[in-house]
């Protein structure tokens, strides 16, 4: 490395029981209590400092200079000369003495390990380390600010103060010469023409390829016994196409790195739906068994009416709904539509009792943890966008409209429709409160994100590339807020903790769209579609207008001290200026399961409680490894209740305070104890539901719950 610091030192207190130990040995240590019965946080501390001794140090690549370190890095192909050659030498000097100057120091041996194992630029051959997580900070900054010396100064500040970090795939491929994509998260619609089918296959295929997970809509595509061309009984539905996409992700696994990730979304009166949750039943027959695709399923608000009712529930051929209505049965309200498709004898259908649908979701569930499940109507009422949601992705949190792509006879492009990539990063909200400044943060992680959707252009998928380049949506998430209300001593899931939680996410809004809205006045252009938008009419601002928002607890008041909470006033001069300049962004917000920047970051995964106070995860040759909730110390370990002891409703009741200010969705896993029952799961699907929560990610139980695995890390969206 360049200078002097080259050995990692962190504070922990002299225990001679630490002495001859290796980090591995000395992580261990957290699973076991000490004479007192406490928990040894010191020794993983200690773990983090023997890391660098024992193993970085002695395999960091030396250079005498920052000069001689970027020469060689750009001469040997390692980083992209592109980005170095946009900034005076001075400068990148200035810079990288900035981000050493701070002083980072990882607070846990994981956060260590995860960065130096998945992050850091290592030497072609993978032996030795070309980075310290200062350079990787700074080369990050000066890739996204592609030039521009205060955003990337500001860049560096906010990441390696840990308020904001990238997802994975930006924070391991920026500024790199030898790189993949800046994302890893696409959605794709597939309609019903084999044309579209074929194309979908191969998108995945090129997306796989780049280390993407991909999401594809399977709605629109006509069922089992349908006609072609008139010819009755000649389709064999959606489970076929599940197969070629199953083997597709297979087959496109990186390299070997990893398996292909990707997710088949059904809306839930498709009449194949319930062969589709046949698909990961366990005791599936194999011609019809997915084992590696994930599931999805839309489930419009009238299927819970009917079962509320007792009643059946008809299910519609996509290849009649769209002969009558002259669009896609992806883009037909169900709800609205319902009756009316019911009684028009031109459309064929089947039905199946709705309760017993409920069921057969739960039962799956039950045994694989899916399907995920967006609440289609509840989705759409809150879209600010003109178009309709049909799908999410590998995560359930992105949600965004999406346009058919349609094709010629020979196969060329005949209408580029819109299809999406997801732009992700999140902030942690403790070291953002702690921050003089929450907007400043915000603003910034916009600009990051933006940067991330215009420096991104896939040209072997063109829908995704279209759709990229006319929305500039992007996904600002959120970690750690467990980590937070320990921290200040609030419990998960209380009316503090609840309020807390909507005076945040309010707050964040406003700057999100301000700092949208800066950018759209300093380029002169907002996204493609604005002005049919309700942002455009300003029916998007009447919730904060019309009424103020404010901390309703003494505990939230002292927590926003200092900060300015957004008045009534700041959104009728924020509406007026959107009106006039627009925004930028065709969608801001989305909240991921953080799974990899969380150990990094030091933070509880997403906004989340967490899973148990020390987890334990397997990672590779090293086997276990012990993580501890961020904050927690023997003196707090009563404000971390793990999710299973607080339960589902208090983690839905927090979603659903956040759900209201952010425009896509929010990742969320609900957790059950080994004593729930089917039942249970049913009752936890409507109380989302009618709590206005936009979709459920995984399932899980506390039996299912696999050494070293974590259900709530979204694999396939590296983040």
């Amino acid at each position: 490395m360049v200078d002097s610091t080259v050995t990692e030192t962190v504070a922990f207190k002299a225990n001679p029981a630490y002495e001859g130990l290796d980090y591995h040995a000395l992580n261990a240590m957290l699973n076991l209590y000490d004479a007192n019965g406490q928990i040894q946080f010191d020794a993983d501390k200690r773990a983090a400092r023997e890391y660098f001794l024992q193993h970085v140090n002695q395999n960091t690549v030396f250079f005498h200079s920052l000069k001689e370190r970027l020469d060689y890095l750009v001469e040997k192909e390692y980083y992209e000369p592109a980005v170095i050659e946009k900034y005076s030498f001075d400068f990148i000097t200035k810079l990288n003495d900035f981000a050493y100057g701070k002083k980072f120091r990882f607070e846990t041996f994981l956060g260590a390990f995860k960065y130096y194992t998945s992050y850091t630029l290592k030497t072609f051959d993978g032996k030795r380390y070309l980075e310290r997580f200062e350079d990787r900070v700074v080369m990050t900054a000066l890739a996204l600010a592609d030039g521009d010396e205060k955003l990337a100064t500001s860049l560096v500040d906010e990441i390696i103060s840990g308020r904001f970090q990238p997802a994975t795939p930006t924070f391991l491929n920026a500024g790199k010469a030898q790189r993949g994509e800046l994302v890893s998260c696409f959605l794709l619609r597939i309609e019903d023409n084999m044309e579209s089918i074929a194309r979908g296959i191969n998108s995945a295929l090129q997306l796989s390829k780049r280390g993407g997970g991909v999401a594809l809509l399977l709605s629109n595509i006509r069922e089992s016994g349908a006609p072609i061309k008139q010819i009755e009984n000649q389709s064999s539905g959606i489970i076929p196409v599940m197969k070629l996409l199953e083997d597709s992700f297979s087959y496109a696994n990186q390299l070997g790195a990893r398996q292909g990730a990707g997710a088949v979304y059904l809306n839930a009166h498709h009449p194949d739906i319930m062969r589709f949750l046949d698909t990961k039943r366990e005791n599936a027959d194999e011609k019809i068994r997915i084992k590696t695709l994930s599931l999805g399923v839309v489930v419009p608000d009238i299927t819970f009416e009917l079962a509320k009712n007792g009643e059946d529930m008809y299910l519609f051929s996509p290849y009649d709904v769209e002969r009558v209505y002259g669009v896609p049965f992806g883009d037909i309200s169900v709800t609205e539509k319902y009756r009316e498709m019911v009684d028009d004898p031109r459309i064929k259908k089947t039905k199946i009792n709705a309760r017993e649908f409920f069921q057969t979701l739960a039962e799956i569930q039950f045994e694989s943890g899916y399907p995920y499940i967006m609440f289609e109507d509840t989705v759409n009422k809150a879209n600010p966008i003109k178009g309709r949601i049909n799908m999410s992705n590998l995560c359930s949190e992105i949600l965004q409209v999406n346009t058919p792509t349609t094709y010629n006879e020979d196969l060329s492009y005949q209408q580029i429709g819109k299809d999406i990539s997801c732009n992700l990063g999140s902030m942690n909200i403790a070291l953002a409160m702690d921050a003089d400044d929450l907007g400043k943060t915000v603003e910034t992680a916009i600009r990051a994100l933006t940067a991330v959707s215009n420096q991104s252009h896939i040209g072997s998928v063109r829908s995704i590339e279209d759709g990229n380049d006319r929305s500039h949506a992007i996904g600002l998430g959120q970690m750690n807020l467990h980590g937070y209300l320990a921290r200040e001593h609030v419990f998960y899931g209380s009316e503090e903790g609840m309020d807390f939680t909507n005076i945040y996410f309010y707050t964040v809004l406003f700057h999100a769209l301000r700092a949208s809205n800066e950018l759209a006045i300093e380029r002169g252009v907002a996204f493609d579609g604005f002005e049919d938008s309700t942002y455009a009419s300003g029916e998007f601002f009447d919730k904060y207008i019309d009424r103020a928002w404010v901390p309703a607890t003494e505990k939230v008041k002292e927590l926003f001290a200092g900060k300015h909470i957004p008045t009534q006033e700041d959104w009728a001069a924020l509406k007026d200026s959107i009106q006039k300049h627009g925004i930028y962004n065709q969608n801001l917000q989305a909240v991921p399961p953080t799974g990899s920047i969380s150990y990094i970051n030091n933070s509880t995964s997403s906004i989340h409680p967490i899973a148990s106070k020390i987890e334990i995860r397997k990672e590779g040759k090293l086997g276990r490894v012990y993580y501890p909730a961020p904050f927690m110390t023997n003196e707090n370990l009563e404000y971390y209740q793990d999710a299973y002891e607080i339960g589902y409703e208090k983690v839905i009741d927090t979603y659903a305070a956040a759900t209201q200010h952010v425009d896509q969705g929010l990742s969320l896993t609900l957790f059950f104890k080994d004593t729930a029952t089917t039942r249970d799961i049913n009752k936890a699907q409507i109380y989302a539901w009618k709590k206005g929560i936009k979709t459920i990610y995984y399932i899980r139980l506390r039996q299912m719950a696999l050494e070293g695995t974590d259900m709530t890390e979204c694999v396939s969206c590296m983040l």
